[in-house]
């Protein structure tokens, strides 16, 4: 992966790393409740997770795109009004944000672990996306491996920094979200909308 083509991945990145849904609601939700030390065993979980389903995505995408190019082309196109359409989605989507209740059970750093990393696995819409995404940065004709190792890498530092700040930062960012949740799910969706038109027309 040339640095060009890594800059504009680490924009992308950021766009998904900060964009709301179920594992950073889960690890505000955790730093909350348990406190961010706990919480910290909720983010790598997820991380986790996360990472196996870019394995499963990039390498299913790459033997696909290593057996015809046409297939790039269309998987970009696809992939990209696809991101458009999410975008919209989280354009609209109401803010995010946690309740918070009584006084919370204790929980095991393994358990919380564990609910991590089953939220990315059992998302379907974080297996599409990344079907989407990825063929926009796949070179075909590198190392599958190394190119792995470079985007999973890559997203893995990303998210976890983020989550970490969010589950530091919880009933700060809790308050926040809930004042201006709205606008934050606008400016996501239409950094979305943004890359999903954009990144067709790289060559």
């Amino acid at each position: 992966m040339d640095l060009n083509t890594w800059l504009v991945y680490l924009v992308a990145t950021a766009g998904l790393s900060l964009s709301p849904g179920p594992n950073g609601l889960l690890a505000l939700t955790h730093g909350a409740v348990y406190g961010w030390r706990k919480a910290t065993y909720t983010v790598a979980g997820g991380v986790s997770g996360f990472v196996v389903v870019i394995a499963l995505s990039m390498f299913g995408i790459g033997a696909l795109l290593q057996a015809s190019l046409t297939w790039l082309t269309l998987m970009k196109w696809i992939g990209g009004a696809y991101l458009v359409w999410l975008g919209i989605q989280v354009w609209r989507s109401p803010p995010v944000g946690v309740e918070l209740g009584g006084p919370a059970n204790e929980r095991s750093g393994r358990s919380m672990f564990w609910q991590g990393a089953l939220s990315a696995l059992t998302n379907p819409k974080v297996l599409l996306f990344f079907a989407a995404f990825l063929p926009h940065f796949i070179d075909p004709a590198r190392s599958l491996v190394t190119q792995f190792i470079a985007m999973a890498g890559t997203f893995a530092l990303f998210e976890f920094a983020t989550e970490l700040v969010i589950v530091a930062m919880a009933q700060r960012v809790n308050a926040w979200l809930a004042r201006a949740g709205k606008r934050f799910n606008q400016v996501c969706g239409g950094l979305f909308m943004a890359i999903g038109a954009a990144l067709p027309l790289r060559t």
